[in-house]
């Protein structure tokens, strides 16, 4: 068994490093459904199944076709004529033993009228080139279920996302550049304590050079406050006087020139980092006054009993602070100093998640749930990351294509400029019109192509009417989709493959922040763009 997880180890070293092993532990346990394993969608399993999702089904009850192995490259001349699902199924299997995988030789139209339950059954459905009609089906089945949904779509030289889930909460939103928690401003006890452990004056000359820059920072301030009324530096100008005051602390050679001492020059270097304020962040009390935090019930999800549990502690022992993160960086300083210095900051953020864990007993016991439902470990996960939650909820489908709920100012304002990447999006309900209206996509003949070009003018005319949005589109753009012929050219199918599978990791393990709601990739220019729809 140990020689398994070493072995397994080994083989994701590198995503283990990303999202740990609970991350992959989540992704090893889902099961996901594509629909059409069209060259995107095998794409999309592809980036699944190398970093070892559980299992996952395919939906498709097409049978392999010229065009297929002209653009998917896990499908062979030999699989023409075979179901397209087991063929992809079979290919993908072979890239990681540690994957199971299955399919379904029906079309999703055939069980959406025969078992429509069946997608209800997976922790993600992810839905490749589907028509609009069957879209729409689909996404409301999957929203009252709240089973998260992702339609991708790749036209030509444009790839499309959209994310369709009711609300995704996630603890561990991998902040880049967040700040370290340090509380310099608003030291707790036992840091006060510590502190009054050094005195930088009186101190010899080696243990004066080996001292933590967190304490130098801290000593110094206390001298600042003397001089200035308690006020901590806030402006540039202040802050380089502190600066000058960390210098002065250097220890002087016999010639007068200030000592080399790594320390305090990293001090300097940190002032800011030491200095920033601890405050509590606005994004947490918007979730500290969300209804589903006010209102707990048995039904109620471990995050929303959790985001309670952290306001009752901040309204009490944390006195209006979040829990201590526990952690510092490293830097020059006696190893001695520095583990001692480290143990503060740990053993009171063990104490801080100790008292959330309480709060969280008393809320589980309160709403008639089992004190084991949320574990020690999660609550201490769920308090080192309290400052960077995130909570991330779409517009259903319907509501995107209903005609009174379409967000007509915002697409008028995004169209203000006329080569905005909403501009592909409106090409593409454009041509979906057309489809509905000739049962086809425009410019699939090529011989049809100068013949199209006006009917699918007039389908976007139609559309936008509609919608009551009174906006212009170039001609250019109506002539370029009408040159694609519905294409799913490799090249956009792989890329957009990539970043569907990445924000279905990030589902599937609740980390990272997911965009919020439709992601559109304009291969012509190489740019993208999303748009909350």
């Amino acid at each position: 068994m140990a020689q398994e997880k070493v072995i397994k180890e080994q083989k994701y070293d590198r995503q283990l490093r990303l999202w740990g092993d609970h991350g992959q532990e989540a992704l090893e346990l889902s099961h996901v459904c594509l629909i059409n394993a069209t060259a995107t969608g095998t794409e999309i399993l592809k980036n699944l199944v190398l970093p070892g999702i559980g299992s996952f089904t395919i939906v498709d009850g097409n049978p392999v076709n010229g065009e297929d192995v002209g653009n998917n490259f896990f499908l062979q001349r030999s699989s023409i004529g075979k179901n397209r699902g087991q063929s992809v199924m079979e290919l993908l299997l072979e890239l990681n033993l540690d994957v199971s995988g299955n399919f379904v030789e029906e079309s999703p139209e055939q069980l959406l009228d025969n078992d429509p339950s069946f997608f209800c059954r997976f922790n993600l459905v992810v839905a490749s080139q589907l028509t609009e009609s069957t879209l729409l089906r689909l996404a409301e089945i999957l929203w009252d279920s709240s089973i998260p949904f992702l339609v991708c779509r790749t036209y030509g030289l444009i790839g499309y996302m959209r994310i369709v889930v009711k609300e995704h909460t996630v603890i561990e939103s991998h902040p880049d550049n967040a700040l370290e928690d340090l509380r310099l401003d608003q030291p707790f006890s036992e840091l006060r304590d510590h502190l009054q452990s050094y005195n930088l004056d009186n101190m010899e000359r080696k243990d004066h050079s080996h001292t933590p820059w967190i304490v130098v920072v801290a000593k110094c301030l206390e001298k600042w406050y003397n001089e200035n009324n308690g006020q901590i530096p806030k402006s540039y100008k202040e802050k380089e006087a502190f600066r000058e005051l960390i210098r002065r602390g250097m220890l002087k050679k016999e010639n007068g020139v200030p000592e080399d001492e790594e320390n305090f020059e990293e001090a300097i270097k940190n002032v800011n980092t030491a200095l920033n304020a601890t405050k509590m962040p606005s994004s947490i009390n918007e979730l500290f006054n969300d209804e589903r935090c006010i209102n707990l019930s048995q039904e109620s999800p471990p995050f929303w009993i959790l985001v309670r549990a952290l306001k009752e502690f901040v309204a009490r022992e944390g006195r209006g602070n979040l829990p201590v993160r526990g952690t510092i960086p490293d830097m020059i300083a006696d190893s001695d100093k520095f583990i001692r210095l480290q143990s503060v900051y740990r053993e009171k953020a063990k104490k801080d998640a100790a008292a959330v864990e309480d709060h969280v007993a008393k809320l589980l016991q309160s709403i008639g749930r089992l004190p084991e439902s949320i574990q020690p470990k999660d609550i201490r996960l769920f308090c080192r990351n309290a400052a960077f939650l995130r909570v991330t909820r779409c517009r259903s489908l319907a509501e995107e294509y209903s005609w009174d709920t379409v967000k007509k100012d915002e697409i008028a304002s995004w169209m203000d400029n006329a080569d905005s990447e909403i501009v592909l999006y409106l090409m593409l309900r454009a041509v979906d019109r057309f489809r509905k209206q000739h049962g086809r996509y425009p410019g699939v003949y090529n011989c049809q192509v100068e013949d199209d070009i006006g009917k699918l003018k007039s389908s976007l005319t139609g559309f936008l009417q509609e919608y009551g949005l009174s906006v212009i589109v170039k001609d250019d753009y109506i002539h370029e989709f009408c040159r694609y012929g519905a294409a799913e050219p490799h090249t956009i199918a792989a890329f957009l493959g990539g970043a569907a599978a990445q924000e279905i990791i990030k589902i599937i393990t609740g980390q990272f922040v997911i965009f919020n709601n439709t992601f559109i990739y304009n291969g012509m220019s190489q740019t993208s763009a999303t748009f909350q729809l």
